[in-house]
């Protein structure tokens, strides 16, 4: 598929990106070959392959799920403006 200068004109416009007129011809051709190159991609039969999420098979490291912070509401609260049993107290923003 190759794009000529008012299609990369109009793809310019919809991405908000300026472009020199003198640039369009040069950026259709360059943006062309980029098409044609993921059109070689769609070419290759993948129906074989399984899906993968990284090129060497880990397993995540995982740790013991503990509190390991917290137990200190007041110093916490110390710094809000307003504050009601142990809670922020903030203004009604819904009626």
């Amino acid at each position: 598929m190759a794009l000529d200068r008012d299609a990369v004109a109009h793809i310019a416009k919809l991405a908000r990106i300026r472009v020199p007129e003198a640039e369009l011809d040069t950026l259709a051709g360059e943006l062309s070959t980029i098409i044609s190159w993921v059109e070689q991609l769609d070419e290759v039969d993948t129906d074989a392959v399984e899906p993968m999420t990284s090129v060497v098979a880990q397993r995540l490291k995982q740790r013991e799920d503990k509190v390991t912070d917290g137990g200190y509401p007041d110093k916490i609260l110390a710094n809000a403006p307003e504050s009601v049993a142990s809670y922020f107290a903030v203004p009604k923003v819904v009626e």
